[in-house]
């Protein structure tokens, strides 16, 4: 005798979400590109003077495992491996003199001063 069960296959979680202002200035970005193929690509290397340092960038290479989210029509993309460090993660954005975009990681156990390097 077997007993079966329902297994619920769901979507992954976002690994980052953005902002409605974060959003708006990726899209403004994107526009002034002159390649339509382009996305943002947030990603997490070794290194910084804490750890892992973060990474974005306009990228237009997929890779079949990256995880590829939709923000009010940005496309963000994420590799397997940066997402394990980033779940949770949302990316803000503030206009002004001290404003530019910020990544509230609630992984991070510490930062560094300048913002871009958690362990």
């Amino acid at each position: 005798m077997s007993i079966t069960a329902p297994v619920k296959i769901g979507k992954r979680p976002d690994p980052v979400v953005l902002t409605k202002e974060s959003a708006l200035k990726i899209a403004d970005l994107l526009s002034q590109e002159d390649d339509s193929s382009l996305f943002l690509r947030v990603a997490v290397t070794p290194g910084g003077c804490s750890g892992y340092s973060y990474e974005m960038f306009f990228d237009s290479e997929l890779d079949d495992n990256d995880i590829v989210r939709d923000f009010d029509g940005v496309k963000v993309v994420v590799d397997p491996e940066s997402a394990q460090l980033l779940y949770g993660s949302t990316l803000e954005y503030e206009d002004g003199l001290q404003g530019g975009f910020h990544l509230s990681n609630p992984n991070a156990t510490r930062t560094c001063g300048c913002g871009s390097s958690f362990s």
